[in-house]
């Protein structure tokens, strides 16, 4: 028997649950990683079934093999030079037509293939019956049903996935039209025998004529005059079958196949209006739909601080007793400093982080779940056209109150340079996760929900005015908003966990460890008494121009590594306890160390994916804004606390 372990692609159009699926059939065991020598980051399990272990691969979403975005070219380079066993692609069965025009282009590789249909509940609450026999028959391979969200037809796959490995079955491409055929079969004849063959000679043929820089080397070209000269007749040919670019010629040559292909397989009646439905037309309507955004969004909020609160304070209590007991112990020794320290580290994740990243973890992947952030990014599509930016900002903006790193990864979306420039820059002044635990544990907990609020909505009062102040600098009109919008659909309470999951590992993995390295050396250098002479360095600007304690300038310090740092830092700074705060400090000294430290220069991680993404001049751009701004909005603050 073969030892070697076969590898398994998702494919599918974005949000045809094809992650879901993936989730239900590898569960925790997946991992998340990017492709080599890219930011595109895809899901990877090694999953046993059957005592045969499979290496499956969740690839990013794509609608054809002819790539537009980044992400696409990476698939495309996935599928082609790794070659994986086979290929499962996943198909929305409720927009099915749509669909399968990317079936046919996978079977025009010819590689093994199962074909899923998946949200068959959803197809069938539209009125769709869909026969799977017919469409096998079409197609030419298995096709499986299944209902990723209730875990419905995994084993069904799997069982299928072993089969046609073990059988290593391999489908037959759907002909064109026999004109169009005719000259893809004559270009693959033409080929020459140092050609570079992309899976076989008639599918290399048709990536030559569609897309020449993805199919044939223009280097191979120039030093190739008679094939140049065969692939350009066969281009003209093909146009001049329908008066159109020979590309656009054959992707409609594949929309009439898709569409005969659905027309045999599914019958469609009239359904009635869902619930979900009428309930989508409110939630779009240009009126209500915005003050509905508004209502759930600050909910959203608020319901994270009536839970992280009370969990809050229930979980200080053991890690404040647990430090006083130290320091009665060992007193002021290097020992008691260092022991305070780990206790606050991890003792400020466990009991101020956690109590708020949690759930506002669980909220997004809900809103994601339900399809709600794609209705959001296009409720705000006409008023960020105002601000002189393209609608295709908003759901990078809200992806960025997760975390602004995959945030500013995602404006490769974005067609024009300048709108991810701008974009880019904008997205550090948006509430991540750690900088929502500063304003929830420390405003909210300590002042009142609604000074929370009112800080977002200051926030987005900067961000708004920075919108359009750069847009009249990078003065350019932006094209009109072309966005996918899934279903309405509820979601699976297993997939949301599992999202939560990955990313609350991320957390530990990565930002917990520097969270108590930050605080064992804080400790250190405050039993040294180095963190003074950093204090009086900065003292000037602390004391002087923000009003704060001098004492909490090694703390913003320590803020660039992870915000979350300054939260935990400023009590060791302060020499109080989470309740004493108050004491020490006044309510205009904390919103103003809040609103420095919420638009202070980005974390480390997100200034590194700065400068991968878009250079060094644009990174070194955004540190001297996010400053500028930082200095400029809390000293106003501090202004209106004083006057007022």
């Amino acid at each position: 028997m073969n030892d070697r372990v076969p590898v398994v692609v998702f494919i599918g159009q974005p949000n045809c649950g094809k992650s879901t699926l993936f989730n239900a059939i590898a569960g925790f065991k997946a991992r998340t990683s990017n492709f080599p020598g890219t930011t595109v980051c895809h899901a990877h399990s090694e999953v046993a079934w059957k005592g045969r272990v499979y290496s499956i691969v969740d690839l990013p979403g794509t609608y054809s093999l002819t790539p537009q975005e980044p992400q696409e070219k990476v698939v495309l380079t996935h599928i082609f030079q790794e070659k994986p066993d086979l290929i499962v692609n996943v198909i929305d069965a409720s927009l099915l037509c749509r669909s399968l025009e990317l079936t046919v282009e996978l079977l025009e590789l010819e590689y093994p293939m199962v074909v899923v249909l998946n949200m068959m509940d959803l197809a069938e609450k539209k009125g769709m019956k869909i026969d799977p026999v017919a469409l096998e028959k079409k197609l030419g391979v298995p096709v499986i049903r299944t209902v990723a969200s209730r875990g419905q037809g995994t084993n069904d796959l799997m069982d299928w996935v072993e089969k046609v490995l073990g059988e290593q079955r391999r489908p037959r491409h759907l002909r064109y039209s026999g004109e169009v055929e005719n000259r893809i079969k004559k270009l693959a004849e033409m080929l020459p025998a140092d050609f570079p063959v992309i899976a076989n000679p008639r599918f290399t043929a048709i990536r030559a004529i569609e897309a020449e820089t993805l199919a044939v080397d223009r280097f191979f070209l120039e030093n190739n005059p008679d094939f140049k000269r065969d692939l350009d007749r066969i281009r003209q040919e093909i146009s001049a079958l329908r008066e159109a670019p020979a590309y656009e010629v054959l992707s409609a040559e594949r929309h009439h196949l898709a569409l005969k292909i659905f027309e045999d397989c599914c019958r469609v009646r009239h359904a009635r209006l869902s619930g979900l439905e009428k309930l989508d037309s409110f939630i779009m309507h240009p009126v209500l739909g915005l003050f509905l955004l508004l209502l759930i969004f600050a909910g959203m909020f608020y319901l994270i601080f009536r839970v992280g609160s009370p969990l809050e304070a229930w979980l200080l209590k053991p890690w404040e007793a647990l430090r006083l007991g130290v320091q009665e112990r060992y007193g002021h020794t290097l020992l008691a400093e260092l022991l305070v320290g780990l206790v606050q580290g991890v003792g400020g994740g466990v009991a101020i982080v956690f109590p708020y990243f949690i759930p506002l973890l669980l909220l997004m992947g809900f809103l994601e779940d339900v399809g709600y952030l794609a209705r959001a990014g296009f409720l705000m599509d006409a008023f960020m056209h105002r601000l002189g930016l393209h609608g295709k900002s908003v759901p990078l903006f809200i992806l960025g109150f997760g975390c602004n790193v995959p945030a500013i990864m995602a404006t490769r979306i974005l067609e024009s340079r300048r709108d991810r420039i701008i974009t880019a820059l904008l997205i550090p002044f948006i509430p991540c996760a750690a900088r929502t635990t500063i304003i929830l544990a420390l405003v909210a907990f300590l002042l009142g929900p609604w000074w929370a609020l009112g800080f977002y909505f200051l926030n987005l009062v900067v961000v708004a005015v920075l919108s359009s102040v750069l847009t009249r600098i990078f003065k350019y009109s932006s094209p009109g908003l072309i966005l996918e919008i899934p279903s309405l659909k509820w979601p699976s309470l297993k997939n949301i966990l599992q999202k939560t999951y990955f990313n609350l590992k991320e957390f530990i993995r990565f930002a917990w460890p520097i969270l108590i390295a930050g605080s064992l050396l804080l400790s250190l250098l405050s039993f040294v008494n180095f963190d003074r002479l950093v204090n009086a360095v900065l003292s000037p600007f602390v004391s002087g121009l923000l009003g704060l304690p001098s004492s909490l300038g090694v703390t913003l310090v320590f803020g660039f590594l992870r915000k979350e740092l300054s939260l935990l830092m400023m009590f060791q700074a302060l020499g109080v306890s989470y309740q004493q705060l108050l004491s020490v400090i006044s309510r205009g000294q904390l919103l103003t160390f809040v609103t420095f430290v919420n638009f202070f220069i980005p974390c480390l991680s997100t200034l590194a994916i700065l400068w991968k993404e878009l250079g060094r001049r644009i990174a070194l751009v955004s540190v001297l804004l996010n400053l500028s701004l930082a200095v400029l909005v809390s000293w106003l603050v501090r202004l209106a606390f004083a006057i007022f």
